[in-house]
Parts: structure tokens; sequence; C-alpha cells
């Protein structure tokens, strides 16, 4: 591609309405553009890298068995009606309705629709299994779109359903999608991990997350590089602290603690470690109770967690200032479980705390040497809480934890669907039974952002070869007055295009200086000057973005020294 045939626009200044660094360095390449909140064009360069994805998640979807068809983007309400999702998907669905008062929605799915297919297509437990997919847009009317590509309304996916007949089957062609999605990702160049995941929204008995690591990602990640565990943490189980809990050596106190809410604030104010330290959180139960859930001040709260807990309201919600007050008499920052009437449940680390401070049901006071079993019953407990680094796995190794961006969830549905939209086949006995179903989601847009999350410096894009729009860029540096650059840079053009390597030409009339900010900020892997100077002794330079080693080659060997270099 001759960028001089192409309007492409680039900016030094960082968009005020960008806050991570691929949605920065994609309005500031010129590979998407904004429409509204959440919509997004996608450039011509900016496209190459989507398809990039796509045909590499369709190379390993193909060879992986599944089948590619392309379903409706707009659903008819009838379908969800039938699985029970029209009124509980909620806001993020995006309805409508035709000339005739029909109701519709917008996809952000297709489990509905693939489901309806299925019941009309098979029939007898002999077609089965079978793997249907497609690469389609979805729409999710997200209350703050943000980050970009990250968390658009409207983005690129891959979706894959499978049906089966029973659970082995099930089970191996999950175990299927795993391979070939940790074979698209590696593949695409990316650094990533597969953990064990909540199945969430679209429901199912297990499932798996895949996320590509970056410091900006917005789950937490949980693994242990010596044994096969990694998961998120929501789902991480936090092991009890090992031995007998350190008998009382302290009497409780109550102390003065003007204007302390946090625990930050009370470690302060007492020169005590968080770690000494519980923090009691009251949450709504069923019928109208409050339950005090206690953490050690350290630790953070796994909503996940919580809501299974016996007696929790669902959805899971903390009590409102109001209801606290009503419950306690104070305010959130100064309860505590002492003297409590309500539930308290401790998680297991709390428990385990000995003379610790916490709050006295009083305003700016909290208690100090505090002890279950002496000064307040033994509680019942629960593992309430986030796994933090250190902690132990199951095996007793340490847990280490990674930032990720989730790109991938496959999940096993089981006859979530098939049962309610009565999608079933006849057995090997001639019995009509609901089909077991599976289902495989990649974010495609998503993928190309979380790239660039993952692989950017300061001076813009450091695209993996596999992912990037064209594998070399080629510099003519004063062209307009220099018919010999002109005349090299073509033929050289010619010649690379020939050999089957995707060249971006910068032959536009611009400063050097111009083209190599833009080159750098497109990050394309390989980058090509032609200049005068080099030209006087039939060479060219080479530059390697992602190291920024340069190097003198012969005119002559460029090709080559291009060919082997996209080889590696």
């Amino acid at each position: 591609m001759r960028l001089s045939n192409l309007p492409l626009t680039t900016f030094k200044e960082v968009p005020a309405e960008a806050e991570v660094a691929s949605h920065q360095l994609l309005l500031r390449a010129g590979l998407i553009r904004r429409l509204a909140s959440g919509l997004f064009t996608w450039m011509p360069i900016g496209l190459r890298a989507l398809r990039k994805v796509e045909q590499v998640i369709r190379e390993e979807m193909d060879r992986a068995g599944a089948h590619e068809l392309l379903m409706p983007a707009v659903q008819p309400a009838e379908l969800w009606e039938e699985s029970g999702r029209w009124d509980r998907y909620g806001p993020l669905l995006l309805r409508m309705r035709d000339r005739h008062e029909r109701d519709f929605c917008f996809g952000p799915t297709h489990e509905e629709v693939i489901t309806d297919i299925a019941r009309r297509e098979l029939k007898s437990y002999k077609q089965l299994p079978v793997n249907w997919y497609q690469i389609q847009t979805k729409f999710r009317d997200e209350i703050r779109p943000r980050f970009g590509l990250m968390r658009a309304r409207e983005f690129v996916m891959k979706d894959a359903y499978s049906f089966h007949i029973d659970q082995d089957s099930l089970q191996e062609t999950y175990d299927r999608m795993a391979d070939a999605y940790q074979s698209i990702f590696t593949r695409l160049g990316l650094s990533y991990k597969s953990v064990e995941a909540d199945s969430g929204e679209i429901g199912g008995a297990q499932s798996r997350e895949f996320h590509v690591l970056a410091d900006s990602g917005e789950d937490a990640l949980a693994y242990a590089d010596n044994e096969d565990f990694a998961m998120n943490v929501e789902l991480a189980p936090a092991s009890a602290p090992e031995g007998e809990r350190a008998a009382p050596a302290a009497s409780m106190e109550k102390v003065a603690t003007p204007a302390a809410k946090s625990i930050d604030q009370v470690c302060q104010q007492l020169a005590v470690d968080p770690r000494q330290t519980v923090k009691t959180l009251l949450v709504n139960g069923e019928d109208d109770a409050v339950i005090a859930l206690v953490l050690r001040g350290d630790h953070a709260l796994n909503p996940l967690k919580a809501a299974k807990l016996d007696g929790i309201a669902e959805p899971l919600t903390l009590a409102t200032a109001e209801q606290v007050k009503a419950a306690t008499g104070v305010s959130p920052g100064s309860v505590g479980p002492v003297n409590t009437k309500l539930r308290v449940i401790a998680d297991l680390s709390a428990a385990h705390c000995s003379d610790f401070v916490c709050g006295a049901n009083e305003e700016g006071y909290h208690l100090t040497g505090v002890n279950w079993g002496r000064d307040l019953p033994e509680p019942e407990t629960a593992d309430l809480r986030n796994v933090i680094a250190g902690d132990l796995t199951p095996a007793g190794n340490p847990i280490a934890i990674a930032r990720g961006i989730e790109v991938g969830h496959i999940f096993q549905l089981g006859d979530k669907y098939s049962a309610s939209m009565n999608a079933t086949v006849l057995d090997s006995n001639g019995r009509e039974t609901p089909m077991l179903m599976g289902c495989y989601g990649i974010g495609v847009s998503r993928i190309v952002a979380a790239a660039i999350e993952q692989n950017h410096d300061e001076k813009g894009i450091v695209w993996p070869a596999p992912l990037a729009p064209f594998a070399v860029a080629l510099l003519a540096l004063n062209s307009k007055k220099s018919a010999e650059v002109r005349s090299s840079a073509d033929n050289l053009y010619e010649t690379l295009s020939d050999a089957g390597i995707d060249v971006l030409y910068d032959d536009r009339d611009a400063r050097p200086g111009v083209k190599f900010a833009d080159a750098d900020l497109l990050g394309i892997p390989h980058v090509v000057v032609v200049g005068d100077r080099g030209l006087q002794n039939g060479i060219v330079e080479y530059r390697d973005r992602a190291s920024g080693d340069s190097s003198e080659v012969k005119i002559a060997d460029i090709a080559k020294h291009i060919a082997e270099q996209t080889a590696d």
C-alpha cells in the first residue's frame, strides 16, 4: 500500500477521551475513529490488523473441526422469552420494534439463535457432535463504555456453539476448543494465561477464561508457576491460615480514633499494621435482614464468594449508610462485631486473628486487644476474600498475581438452553433427550486492543509480527528531490510485494522526521529506509521496531534479509 494514496491522519497529542494506551494509540495512529460513545469505525490500516486476527481464528477453528456460519445480528424476542433471558438479561440488551410492533434485540450473544437452528436441523444422536461458529458484530449497551475497544458497545466477536448427546462428548470438544484457543493466542504472538472462571450471565457448570497479560488489565489472575493452578481471583480459594490461633495477650480497650473511618486512617492513628485489624461490612440478607461480614484489614471482599452464602440476598449488595445506621446506630466506618445483634460471618483469616482492632460501634472510637471467644462469640466462618500474592494454593505453593485482559471464554452450558427451548434429539434407544451444549467466545476486536496494551513503548505501537497490519514499512527520504531515491524505493516496493511481503510504502512528500515518527507510531515490525547517502554505497538502512536495532544492508540483499526476518 502506498501512503500517498491513503488519507492517513496521525496525531502527536494524546486524545483527551482516551484513558488507556491502546485507545490513545489506536486514535493517534488513525487506526480507528470514534462515531459515538462505544462505537468506532475501523480505518483501512486498523482493519488489516483486525482481519489478521480473524484469519488466525478461522484457521484454528476449522482445524478443530468447527463449521463457520453467519447468523442474523437482529434476533426476535420470542427466542429470548423461551430461554427466559428477555427480562433477565437487563439493560445491556438493546431492544427494538419493527413496523409491525414486534419485539427484537440486537444480539449480544447467540445462544438462543443457535439453539433454534439445532432443534430444526438435528434430529438424531447420530448427527452429533456438531460445532458451529461465526465471526460477527455484537452489541451490548454498556452503561459506561470506556477504554476504546476494550469496553465498546459494538464489537466483533467469534462465538462458537457445540451440541452433544452426552457429557463425555461435550468434554472432548471443550478440551479441543481450549487447545485451539491456546494455539490462536500463541500464533498471534501474545503472552497469555488460561484460568478457571465463573460462568456469569452465560451460565453453565464449567468455564475457562483466556487473558492477555498486561498491567492495565481489569482482571486479577492467581497462578502458581510450579503447578497447574491458574484461576481468576474471583474464583480462587483462599486457604485457612496454618496453625492454632494465638492466645490472647492483651485486654480489650476502647480508644479514641477521631475522624478515622478507613483502615488506613485507623492504622495511622493507632500505629498498627492492617493485618492487626478487622473490618466489618454489612450486606443485605434475605427477608430484609442485614448481615455482618468480617475481613482482615488488608484483605478485600470477594463478591462472588459472598453471594453464594446462605441467607445473602441476591444480587449481593452492600447495606446503605441509612441501613447501617438503623442496624447499628453508627456510620459504616465505626461498625464492629463486638456486642452486635447481627449475624456475623468471618473470613477464615479474620477468624484466625487475635488481639485485633475493630470498630467499637460508637462514633469516633475503636476497640483494641479484641479476641474471639473471649470478647465476642466465635463466628461463623467462610472463605470471603480475594487471594493475594503469597497466599498458598491447595497444594501448598505460593500464589502470584498478574493483571489480565479477558479476550476469550469457553463454557460448558449443559442443557441450560436446550431444555428450556426443547432442543432434543432421539438417543440410541429412540427416546427424546435434550442436547448438551458448549459455548466458546473470543473478543476479536478486543484482541487488537489487548495486543497494543501488551506491546507498546513511548513512541507508539510495537505489533507482534502475526498481528501487524504490514510486515514492512518502506520509507523513501526526500524522494521528491531525488529521482534515484524515488526509483530505488519504487523498485524495492515492487520486489518485496512480488515476494509476498506486505509493505506499507511511505512515498509521501513529507519530512524524514514525520515519516520516522509515523512508522514508530504505527509499529510496523520491520522498517527499511532508502536515502541518498546510503544509495551512494548501494545500501539501505534496516530497523527492527521492537528492539530498535538498525543495520546497513546491501540493496540487492534487502529482500532476502526481510524474508529471513519475517520467516522468524
